[in-house]
């Protein structure tokens, strides 16, 4: 026995790993299932490591697809997104997605190979200043200098990226710490003194908040992603119920309350609908959750809710008061103050006449178009993927008209079924991340819906589609155009469109099928009905170019400088 003993000893003294080697098993011990990256000279230790990997690895026709589907893996599962790129051009391939997840407070951990540590700084052939460039973009970044430390860095970044209000995290390894031998590093654990979010919130100020809900009025609560963030769906839907409480929701916060349910305004801000809009303008109390008040929602801060006290819950304290002033803060995860809300009960408001005024808005105003056009119609379009889905499936989207329409259009019922670029607006967005929804929910029926323009920007991840089989959906709003960009110049630039058209395109059909994807070309109701009904549960995926009105603007719209009472395009 003790000779046993001895020898084990002795093997765990000897025995040696490279950085790669614990990169690996740090990557194994936070479970991670898929990884989505691009090799190149920096990376070829971690490369050489990958190759016997029990994870699945995705290979992106671009850096920055590979982190857009590190969204969308995130957005849906809730897991970190995990991204490998290698130095200079590879890691500022990558830059507009940290951009994008900071943005929108997506858990993303993001690995970029560094030249070696000895040629650092004498701009030696494909060298980035990584780190600089992406601490403002970035949660948290770091470079390993110590191969002893990769597992307790590793394990740190995916703690941080997770925790608090989400974001990502890039770690950068230079090329010879990868390669580099030690032996076994002991198990360190995760010291952040300076790092500890607030979860629970402050007693007192649920009570003062509870308080205000009892006496208000007119009260609206506006639910943001922070409540998808936190799992707090079903929490949110018991809270309302409770006390009556009618929801408007963010572009972001969509399918956090199920869009059927009696209480459920629709969306606010620019492209938001009118009731929604109204309830924030006229609201005697406004109840923030999840939120951050951008200004697409709130439009001139000068007229947004200026009758309401207003109340913000959200894990992260530098939201609250930030752009509007908050009597009631409550710093917490959403789940944690809606649970405490619940068991702090207070007379219920009465609300009637409140809830009559909205519900008259809803009959006079709703979202409309031209229903008897001879043109198809985008919200044609997607009213009917909503009702032959059952408005269950995954959506992601690129940024534009046709965002606006899926956001209007397709009523979500369920939380994590809605996945596109809410702060940063990327085009290119909706394709890539499509992969990492599929892939976060393999189940699931997928529909990519992308502009015409930004299905351009990332058209080379359908190999990626078609290499893994996935049975993504790619809707395409043909209308030849940046049609967002095209909107605002037909309103504030004298219809002077520079350069938001777009005469020459490809055939769209024959590029999927250039990919051996099945492509259909859709003009009209009737074919958008027949070919929906024949290929949307396939399991394969397929192309769908619909030629939407290339006239069509997105309505009710809101002017810069507006307040949210100033909707133009409203149905009367």
């Amino acid at each position: 026995m003790v000779r046993e003993a001895a020898l084990t000893e002795l093997k765990a003294e000897t025995e040696t790993v490279t950085g790669a080697d614990l990169l690996m098993a740090a990557l194994e011990e936070e479970n991670v299932e898929v990884v989505f990256g691009y090799p190149g000279g920096a990376v070829l230790p971690i490369y050489d490591k990958i190759y016997d990997a029990k994870f699945l690895h995705v290979l992106p026709r671009h850096e920055q697809g590979g982190i857009h589907a590190a969204e969308g893996y995130a957005r849906i599962s809730g897991k970190p997104g995990v991204v490998i790129a290698t130095s200079g051009p590879g890691a500022t391939n990558i830059v507009t997605g940290l951009a994008d997840a900071m943005m929108d407070s997506l858990p993303i951990v993001a690995f970029t190979g560094q030249v070696a540590t000895g040629v650092i700084g004498s701009d030696a052939f494909q060298e980035a200043d990584i780190l600089g460039i992406t601490t403002p973009i970035t949660k948290y970044n770091m470079q390993i200098r110590n191969l002893e430390d990769i597992p307790r860095i590793i394990k740190e970044a995916f703690y941080i990226a997770t925790s608090g209000r989400p974001g990502p995290v890039l770690i950068d390894i230079p090329k010879d710490i990868a390669a580099s031998i030690t032996k076994q590093p002991e198990a360190q654990e995760i010291h952040l003194p300076g790092y500890q979010p607030t979860l629970k919130p402050n007693f007192l100020q649920i009570r003062k908040l509870a308080e205000a809900v009892s006496k208000a009025k007119k009260p609206v609560i506006l639910a943001g992603a922070g409540v998808l963030h936190a799992k707090a769906a079903a929490e949110l839907l018991a809270y309302v119920e409770q006390q009556e409480v009618p929801v408007v929701h963010t572009l972001l916060g969509l399918g956090g309350f199920p869009a059927d349910h009696s209480l459920f305004l629709g969306m606010g801000g620019m492209h938001g609908c009118y009731t929604a809009n109204m309830a924030l303008s006229q609201c005697d109390l406004l109840i923030n959750i999840g939120a951050r008040f951008d200004d697409r929602l709130t439009g001139n801060l000068v007229h947004f809710a200026p009758h309401a006290t207003v109340a913000h819950i959200d894990i992260d304290p530098a939201e609250i008061g930030k752009n509007v002033p908050t009597l009631i803060p409550i710093v917490a995860d959403a789940k944690e103050a809606l649970t405490a809300l619940l068991t702090h009960m207070e007379e219920k408001p009465d609300q009637a006449e409140w809830i009559a005024q909205l519900r008259t808005w809803q009959e006079k105003h709703p979202y409309h178009y031209d229903k008897d056009s001879p043109n198809l119609k985008p919200q044609q379009v997607v009213e009917m993927l909503h009702v032959k889905t059952n408005g269950e499936a995954i959506v992601t989207t690129d940024v534009g008209q046709h965002q606006m329409w899926a956001a209007q259009y397709y009523q979500f019922k369920n939380a994590d079924r809605w996945v596109t670029s809410g702060g940063l607006g990327t085009m290119g967005f909706g394709l890539p991340s499509s992969i990492g929804a599929q892939l976060a929910d393999p189940e699931a029926c997928v529909i990519a819906m992308v502009g015409d323009a930004g299905f351009q920007m990332s058209t080379q991840e359908m190999a990626v589609i078609k290499e893994l089989n996935l049975p993504i959906k790619i809707a395409i709003f043909n209308n030849q155009s940046l049609g967002m960009v095209r909107q605002w110049q037909d309103f504030f630039y004298q219809s002077r469109y520079s350069y938001s058209k777009i005469p020459v395109q490809p055939s769209f059909v024959k590029l999927a099928e250039a990919y051996d994807i099945n492509g259909y070309t859709i003009t009209n109701v009737e074919e958008a009905e027949r070919v929906l009904d024949e290929v949307l549960h396939t399991r394969e995926p397929v192309l769908l170019d619909f030629r939407v009105d290339s006239e069509e603007n997105v309505f009710p719209m809101i002017a810069p400088g507006k307040g949210l009472h100033e909707m133009v395009g409203v149905k009367e």
